[in-house]
């Protein structure tokens, strides 16, 4: 079985190239569900904070289901749950600091959560990849 190129972040075979894709069009599907959440949290009033968490789990939750069954065609495990939650604390925290800085530079906490997400991407496809669904 190939795996992944980290220093080039280029899959190996065409297999690899589809799957990597998916992981793209899973998380962006997410992205969407994530971002719209917070917004629609945050144009009701709820506390930019809040509503980004609240955003970050309704979008770990589509997440988690399609990459298990869709993107890496396992079963949804207790250990695989708890191995992607440990990789949703990381990327949550990354979040939260984009969202803070952005709030504090900006006044727009959207932004910080869009910025944030090429990163948490690209860890939540390697970390995934390599450990989550094993």
């Amino acid at each position: 079985m190939a795996i992944c190129r980290i220093s080039a972040m280029q899959p190996t075979t065409t297999a690899e190239r589809a799957r990597f894709r998916l992981f793209i069009a899973v998380g962006f599907g997410s992205a969407l569900v994530d971002i719209g959440a917070m917004q629609s949290l945050t144009a009701l009033g709820l506390n930019p904070f809040i509503a980004a968490s609240v955003g970050f789990l309704v979008g770990l939750l589509v997440n988690f289901f399609f990459h298990a069954r869709l993107t890496f065609h396992t079963r949804m495990k207790l250990a695989s749950f708890g191995r992607y939650l440990g990789v949703v604390g990381i990327n949550y925290l990354l979040t939260m600091v984009f969202v803070a800085l952005t709030l504090w530079w900006l006044g727009n906490a959207i932004a910080g959560k869009v910025v944030s997400l090429p990163l948490v991407a690209v860890n939540g496809f390697l970390l995934s990849r390599h450990w989550v669904f094993k």
